[in-house]
């Protein structure tokens, strides 16, 4: 890797440069944080129903006792035997942060199309602790535009990401957060889609300081230089055995 090296007082004032673009970055994210909070809101009037390890529960039923609900839309489909790369990369990222959610008053669940045994089966496997359930004979995925119809595949376009993609996918990312009121009543806030949500991955973010960055093409590009699952990976990369 060819890179300039230089002193100590000139790398000192591209360092220097290079801050004021993140402090004027931080100050935007704290705007667009501001205008996300200011968004209108949209009642929910459909009855979502989930199948759940305490049995059926409805989209009210999933904040648990608070006020705020965050869904990560988990892409496994029905017929999937696995849960998705990326979804997984990101689930990693949940249980260390679930407890602090928990205190301020949010809720996190997970949601996917696949039968509930498939879900806890894969849990199990990875090691999760936070929530999963199945939307399995909901209308849920496809009224937030995560899961899409064999009609809308055959037309090689889907409505995603607030507009009209080329895509022949069964499923795709996003997360949805809602609120829940006094009198009960629930309301979608906010949903992001594709890239949208990246910033909560803090593995993304730690490489997103080194030299090379993320060093990948995936999942656009070589899957093979992109993420695997945590229990994929061998020990050429990580010092020890993932089946050990």
């Amino acid at each position: 890797m060819e890179h300039p090296v230089v002193s100590q007082s000139e790398w000192l004032e591209a360092r220097r440069k290079l801050l004021a673009e993140e402090k004027a970055l931080s100050a935007q994210r704290d705007r667009v944080n501001e205008a996300r909070r200011a968004l209108p809101w949209v009642k929910i009037d459909k009855a979502y129903v989930f199948d759940t390890p305490q049995g059926k529960r409805t989209l009210a039923d999933l904040f648990d006792g608070r006020s705020q609900l965050i869904v990560q839309h988990f892409m496994f489909g029905p017929d999937w035997e696995a849960g998705c790369l990326g979804c997984s990369f990101g689930a990693d990222h949940i249980d260390g942060a679930n407890q602090h959610l928990k205190h301020h008053d949010v809720t996190f669940v997970a949601v996917s199309r696949a039968p509930l045994a498939k879900l806890l089966a894969y849990k199990k496997r990875m090691g999760w602790k936070f929530d999963w359930v199945s939307s399995a004979g909901s209308d849920f995925n496809f009224d937030f535009n995560v899961s899409f119809t064999d009609a809308d595949r055959a037309k090689g376009k889907v409505f995603y990401n607030f507009g009209e993609i080329d895509s022949t996918m069964d499923e795709l990312p996003g997360v949805s957060v809602f609120y829940k009121d006094e009198q009960g009543n629930v309301f979608r806030t906010y949903s992001s889609y594709a890239r949208g949500s990246e910033e909560v991955i803090g593995a993304y973010m730690l490489l997103d300081l080194t030299p090379l960055g993320r060093n990948e093409t995936g999942p656009a590009g070589n899957l093979t230089d992109w993420v695997k699952r945590h229990d994929e990976y061998d020990d050429a990369a990580t010092g020890a055995s993932c089946c050990a």
